[in-house]
């Protein structure tokens, strides 16, 4: 026997931050500890997020088990289109580049219980527990009615007090770790100064592994923490800067615009530095899934002729993509693809104040597709043009210094394009312009 406490409709981005919050505030009524706060509150977000991401929106009740020994249920649904390999992501045999099914074994980690039901277009459902401390008071229907009450109260903190909340509890954990590592120094030196025989010796030298091993795990729950939950902030700060931007909450001042725009811009360049970093160890560690398909030049070019509209203001820099009815199919990965020529693409219209950015495919010598994209803009002098492709590399300049970029977006596509067998070259002449080529195999082929 359970009784309601909340629902909540998940339909916008910022909804998931609530109900994150929310699951946090419920879990701290019920007498959890912080620790168990935060671990029902992420496991809420990640399952809350995928229900935003791959479903377009969903629902989160908050129930409370009045029997013994009393638990907090949280269930969410989605009218998607269902998970078609759950047992694959739930045994961790399946692994995409963009992450998804990570929340899934995340939230079965951070409960108690965690069903999922699902079915191809019927949606998902998730069932989650996680039973009340033992010192907890006995929760009873007063207690239940009490609680509603505060529920009411307690308004919800925008997404700003949400990020900070969450860095307060990211440094919490980096303080952890360090004096985690100052007690494993004490315990170096303890063990280099000591002598009381081999028994003894070997019994601390056994602590000492046990010590590393909790420190190594949670370094990684540290590093897992950070990926997810800075994803999740930034997002929300997107989302709701747009919300701002597209006057949803009303009318805003000409400085309030500006600053939204300061906010939006910052919370962009953050988002695409956390996945180029994702994107780039992904590939390092060699656990980058490649997935081949068959796709046309033109269809490729129309997706990319579609996203970048809104981004090119009439009467400024043109973007021009070329008709290549010659080019042939592909049988390659087309999102990899994609976001080379996405990098390349924003690269050229970053440094390019007047005349135009084209795109272009021809058949090089080789077989091989080259995709070109051909800017009018600053140029690069030739002893920087390999100092371009190096990481976090900035070339100084006075448009670079209008313009700033992660230095991660060349050497990521560099990367993928061999990844998928070729290459990214670059000729350019300051002053002139740049022209970046992308060889791409016409067909995938898995290297051994």
């Amino acid at each position: 026997m359970s009784t309601r406490l909340m629902s909540l409709e998940i339909k916008y981005e910022q909804d998931v931050v609530h109900t994150r919050q929310r699951a946090r505030q419920i879990a701290a009524l019920l007498g959890f500890d912080g620790q168990d706060q935060t671990r029902i509150a992420t496991a809420v977000s990640e399952i809350a997020r995928n229900a935003y991401q791959y479903a377009g929106g969903g629902r989160a009740e908050f129930r409370v088990a009045l029997t013994a020994p009393g638990a907090l249920e949280i269930r969410i649904e989605d009218d998607g289109p269902g998970i078609v390999r759950l047992q694959e992501i739930l045994d961790g045999r399946y692994q995409s580049s963009t992450g998804m099914g990570m929340g899934l074994i995340g939230a079965r980690r951070l409960m108690d219980r965690c069903e999922i039901q699902t079915a191809p277009r019927a949606g998902v459902k998730v069932a989650m527990e996680k039973r009340l401390p033992a010192n907890a008071p006995a929760v009873t229907a007063q207690t239940l009615r009490e609680i509603s009450e505060d529920l009411g109260r307690l308004s919800p903190a925008t997404p700003f007090d949400e990020v900070r909340r969450q860095n307060q509890e990211l440094l919490l954990a980096m303080e952890q770790l360090r004096d985690r590592e100052a007690q494993l120094l004490r315990l170096n030196a303890e063990l280099d100064d000591t002598d009381k025989g081999i028994m003894q010796l070997n019994a601390e030298l056994e602590d000492k592994a046990e010590s590393l091993q909790t420190a190594s795990e949670l370094k990684s729950a540290f590093l897992s923490n950070v990926t997810h939950e800075f994803r999740t902030p930034v997002g929300s700060i997107l989302g709701l800067s747009q919300f701002l931007l597209d006057r949803l909450d009303g009318d805003l001042t000409p400085e309030q615009e500006q600053q939204v725009l300061f906010i939006r811009k910052s919370a962009q360049t953050l988002m695409e530095m956390v996945n180029d970093l994702l994107d780039l160890a992904k590939i390092e560690s060699g656990k980058t899934e490649v997935t081949p398909t068959i796709f046309t030049v033109a269809d490729l070019f129309a997706a990319l002729r579609g996203m970048f509209r809104p981004l090119v203001a009439p009467g400024g820099v043109a973007l021009i993509f070329e008709d290549q009815p010659e080019c042939p199919n592909l049988h390659s990965d087309e999102g990899k693809i994609s976001q080379i020529l996405r990098n390349l693409i924003s690269n050229a219209l970053k440094f390019t104040e007047r005349g135009e950015v084209r795109v272009r495919c021809d058949i090089d010598p080789q077989g091989s597709l080259a995709f070109t994209v051909t800017d009018t803009g600053v140029g690069i002098a030739p002893e920087d043009q390999d100092r371009v492709f190096e990481e976090f590399s900035q070339i100084e300049g006075s448009l670079q210094r209008k313009v700033k970029g992660t230095g991660l977006g060349l050497p990521l596509s560099r990367k993928l394009a061999r990844l998928l067998g070729g290459d990214v070259t670059l000729q350019s002449q300051p002053g002139v312009g740049s022209t970046f080529t992308a060889t791409i195999p016409r067909t995938y082929s898995e290297r051994g």
